[in-house]
């Protein structure tokens, strides 16, 4: 059964940093993407952020480029969510959530296992 556990959300100043990290069990992810998805409240749920699980491509939702970084660990079955110069509208649910490689990258459609969530507050 596969399980996606995020961690490393929590309350930050406008400005500050956060790394959060999703880890996937449960399977062989050779050919699965990874994605970062975030829910304001009262909004919609959006895409923030993807990359593959052996190629390394990686693309960004315009709100976050330049600002967030995803990255992975192979060996550890985790991938990474670097968050630099956070803003208030930042604030959010952050989920990770694992689609087939190939797929559409922003589509939430495309992913077939979601996490929890993890809360990330930026206070101004």
């Amino acid at each position: 059964q596969v399980q996606l556990v995020e961690s490393g959300g929590g309350l930050v100043q406008a400005g500050g940093s956060l790394r959060l990290s999703c880890a996937a069990s449960g399977r062989s992810f050779s050919n699965y993407a990874m994605g970062w998805f975030r829910q304001a409240p009262g909004k919609e749920r959006e895409f923030v952020a993807t990359i593959t699980w052996s190629g390394g491509y990686t693309y960004y939702a315009d709100s976050v480029k330049g600002r967030f970084t995803i990255s992975r660990e192979n060996a550890k079955n985790t991938v990474y969510l670097q968050m630099n110069s956070l803003k208030p509208e930042d604030t959010a649910v952050f989920f990770c959530a694992l689609r087939p490689s190939g797929s559409s990258p922003i589509n939430m459609k495309s992913y077939d296992y979601w996490g929890q969530g993890t809360q990330v507050t930026v206070s101004s």
